[in-house]
């Protein structure tokens, strides 16, 4: 039976992916974008989108009012965010507030009215800093590592599982996704909404829009690419700060398990990411930049931490691995060189976006 799938942030990269994704996959069903646009380079997507047979639907998740004729839906994914783990530090908190809380909170009223299924793009974020910071570390020569002996619960050097303790301080952006796992958690609970949580580490692949705050390796590779300068922040200067990251194929082709297994995923709060396979130092992926772009840049080191800062990131996905046999198929190698060619076929067009 054909779906009705609405995509919230359906124009911004992990949306417009999935939008992409599902309508290929499936050319029956009804796959509709909702987007405001607010995120530079968001507007490149809406060709895309209409010339694939997605219906593009300009409108706020801040509004309830802009979502409603929408029809009826079968399931709704809330990728819809304001990702930067600086907002609300220097910078009012109420937009981001009204972005990725009560924006969730409108999209699950959408879902209990239509009696859709809901699936959330969650961040690894939601874990505090603190603890992260204090688990237990070694230097190796390109990166650092988590090693296996901890006092902490859910860490190992695999990354850490969704039983890594969530007391402390995770960033304003990190509180709002935890705030609506929360209600996510309550909405399953007591209206039966069949929802499934991910708690997405980074994702990256071809039309990320990267910027110093959100979308790394894209950031890494436009600089290389069009020979600007970069730093290495934090942490000694060294670059040796990691994280696993995830191509935003290998994402999608878990939200179409879950949309077409409901009942497997029901009630899930799950890990997903690269894992400690594909992982990256800032060191070695600009060994990766310089590789495939064959370009070298200046790189300044900058000893001092930034707030909300971490020093390594891996999610361990064994939950998710058991439940489903998910496991990323797209290496750090195929991604940047991916990446790389959807930069350099768009160059006139990217440029003004990717460039600093």
């Amino acid at each position: 039976m054909a779906k009705q799938i609405l995509i919230t942030g359906g124009a911004g990269f992990v949306g417009s992916t999935l939008c992409l994704y599902l309508k290929s996959r499936y050319p029956g069903y009804r796959v509709l974008a909702f987007d405001n646009l607010r995120r530079r380079g968001s507007e490149l997507n809406i060709n895309r989108l209409r010339e694939a047979g997605v219906e593009f639907l300009h409108g706020d998740i801040r509004n309830p009012e802009d979502l409603l004729g929408l029809g009826e839906l079968d399931v709704i994914i809330d990728a819809s965010a304001d990702p930067s783990v600086l907002s609300g530090i220097n910078s009012p908190i109420m937009p981001l507030i009204n972005s990725n809380l009560m924006g969730t909170i409108n999209a699950l009223e959408l879902a209990d009215r239509c009696k859709a299924q809901f699936i959330f793009l969650s961040t690894s974020r939601i874990y505090p800093i603190a603890a992260l910071e204090q688990a237990n570390w070694e230097e190796l020569d390109t990166r650092f590592r988590w090693t296996d002996s901890q006092s902490i619960a859910g860490i190992s050097s695999k990354g850490i599982t969704e039983a890594f303790p969530l007391e402390g301080s995770r960033s304003f952006y990190g509180a709002s996704k935890l705030a609506s796992e929360y209600l996510i958690t309550e909405y399953h609970a007591l209206k039966g909404m069949k929802t499934v949580i991910n708690r997405c580490g980074v994702i990256s692949g071809p039309w990320q829009m990267g910027k110093v705050d959100q979308g790394v390796l894209v950031l890494w590779l436009a600089r290389h690419y069009f020979k600007e300068s970069l730093s290495y922040i934090g942490y000694g200067g060294t670059g040796k700060q990691m994280r696993d990251v995830m191509h935003a194929a290998d994402l999608a082709r878990l939200i179409e398990m879950q949309i077409h297994e409901p009942d497997l995923y029901n009630g899930q709060i799950l890990n997903v990411g690269g894992g400690d396979e594909v992982s990256f130092s800032l060191q070695e992926l600009t060994a990766l930049c310089e590789e495939v772009t064959g370009n070298r840049i200046p790189i300044r080191a900058v000893t001092e931490n930034r707030v909300a800062d971490i020093r390594i990131y891996v999610s361990d996905c064994s939950k998710l691995h058991a439940l489903s046999g998910w496991k990323p198929e797209k290496d750090m190698k195929t991604l940047v060189s991916e990446t790389f060619d959807w930069i350099k076929n768009n160059e006139q067009q990217l440029k003004a976006v990717l460039s600093s």
